[in-house]
């Protein structure tokens, strides 16, 4: 038991009590965020490394044991994501210093900001399931601040939908632990997956499987499957690019994560009615996600349903529950966050530059713009999957996993979906970058070289990460194995 895994809770915690006081002196909120920022990310580095030559890190919290107490779990896949949330915010907190504008600096941003990485990066962390809702919340309160920041129209309309809904989802949460609680007497999630099969038997009862649909219409909601996302297009535009690249780098992500987790924990029967409902609305997801991408002309929407894209892909390897599958997920899911980031980030710059959000309205900027148009080309191969960049290694090892289980149509879709999102984005690049050169009115106030360097800290990273799978590759095998072989969990948190 270590105290080192509390460590990228704990920083940014304190980080965010001392910009409340700070919020007179932007300079002075900058230079703390990014400090603690960097600390986070070099932390988390270190934590990965821990679990890597050490194995699953516990820590039970005021001294109660596992499962009475409060623990936290950081397994491999719990500290990837931890590492991959750290680089996202960084990221994210240096282009803010030029792209969010002093007025939403002033009221707080980077203490709202630091708020939900607690909150994300405890929900990666945690090992009780009611303080994973908890950790929602810290998240869910913080992005509550975040989308409401400058007051616009816009964000007033889409925020009262994204905190219903959310209201909802949270309150769907509570049900659900509470009805799992009565069923198997127990908070702590490697507890209650020992006691589910236990009581299970050769087969999950039926009252298991409503738990586990309950739960999967809370992180479905959250994570943005079919048919639950319909608040998640204009809830993700309305706030500005930095706030937009966090929120769909991570909060969906946070979702998935919990479906990931209780789904290889609780409800994993073979075969059984959840796997089978993951899968269905997995490929429904990747449709209209495809669908939505394709119909739009607004550089925003196009990314923002890629994100749906994206969550579909991830969960149909979820489902297929093999190991070339859960390991391509793991890939695809730690890939998306990084390019995702980046991409957000290009098209606010790019909004900025031009003054809109319409691809029909834009046209040339390769000609004054060449760093910024071929950061972009490269993360849209990225994203696309085309080898040997990140989202290949991940989709290749999904759609593998797919054919080895005979779900042929589903695989089939997964790859076919790699052309439709290529077309979506290169839509962006052909219209909004390449052609006819025009002039912006706002191009000459840009701060464009700063507020690049962030964009293109993500994209190398994301190109080392699909250059480098070999090296990668063994941590997310790692990953991978604690989600199929359950009892490396189980016995790391309650020492059996």
């Amino acid at each position: 038991m270590i105290n080192f895994l509390i460590l990228p809770i704990l920083v940014p915690l304190i980080t965010a009590v001392i910009l409340i006081f700070l919020n007179k002196s932007v300079i002075a909120q900058r230079w703390v965020a990014g400090l603690s920022a960097f600390a986070t990310v070099i932390l988390s580095a270190l934590l990965v490394n821990k679990v890597k030559n050490d194995g699953i890190q516990t820590l039970n919290l005021s001294n109660w044991d596992a499962p009475f107490g409060i623990t936290l779990v950081s397994d491999m896949l719990s500290s990837l994501l931890v590492l991959t949330t750290s680089i996202v915010a960084f990221a994210c907190i240096i282009y803010s210093f030029k792209g969010i504008g002093e007025d939403r600096e002033k009221y707080h941003f980077y203490a709202a900001l630091q708020f939900l990485i607690v909150g994300v990066n405890g929900a990666f962390t945690t090992g009780d399931i009611f303080n994973l809702f908890v950790f929602f919340e810290v998240m869910l309160m913080s992005s509550y601040a975040l989308i409401l920041l400058g007051g616009t129209k816009i964000q007033l309309r889409e925020s009262i939908k994204y905190i219903l809904v959310n209201v909802i989802s949270s309150g769907l949460f509570v049900i659900a632990v509470g009805y799992l609680y009565s069923v198997v007497g127990t908070l702590n999630m490697a507890h209650i997956a020992e006691r589910v099969s236990e009581i299970s038997g050769v087969s999950q009862p039926g009252v298991i499987t409503i738990i586990g649909i309950i739960f999967l219409i809370v992180f479905g909601l959250k994570g943005a499957i079919f048919p639950l996302y319909f608040w998640l297009p204009g809830s993700y535009y309305a706030p500005p690019a930095p706030v937009m690249a966090i929120f769909g780098a991570l909060l969906t992500k946070v979702g998935v994560y919990s479906i990931i987790r209780t789904y290889s924990l609780f409800f994993y029967e073979e075969g059984g009615y959840v796997q089978q409902v993951i899968m269905i609305l997995a490929i429904l997801t990747i449709i209209t996600g495809i669908i939505g991408a394709l119909a739009y002309w607004d550089v925003k929407k196009i990314i923002i349903y890629n994100i749906i894209v994206a969550v579909g892909i991830i969960l149909f390897g979820v489902s297929t529950m093999n190991e070339n599958a859960l390991t391509g997920s793991i890939f695809y899911l730690i890939h998306d966050m990084i390019i995702k980031a980046g991409l957000f980030l290009l098209v606010g710059l790019m909004a900025t530059i031009t003054g809109t959000n319409n691809l029909k309205q834009m046209g040339g900027l390769i000609k004054n713009y060449p760093g910024f148009s071929w950061t972009f080309f490269l993360a849209a191969l990225a994203l696309a999957g085309i080898p040997p960049l990140s989202g290949f290694v991940g989709k290749v090892l999904i759609v593998q996993g797919g054919f080895s289980s005979e779900h042929f149509i589903g695989a089939a879709i997964v790859l076919a979906s790699s052309l439709f999102v290529l077309i979506s984005i290169m839509k962006i690049f052909i219209n909004g970058i390449w052609g006819e050169p025009k002039t912006f009115a706002n191009e000459k106030t840009v701060p464009y070289k700063q507020l690049l360097i962030a964009p293109v800290i993500l994209v190398i990273l994301s190109i080392c990460y699909g250059v480098g799978a070999d090296f990668v590759y063994p941590y997310i095998s790692q990953a991978a194995e604690s989600l199929i072989n359950t009892n490396l969990y189980i016995d790391a948190v309650l020492k059996e």
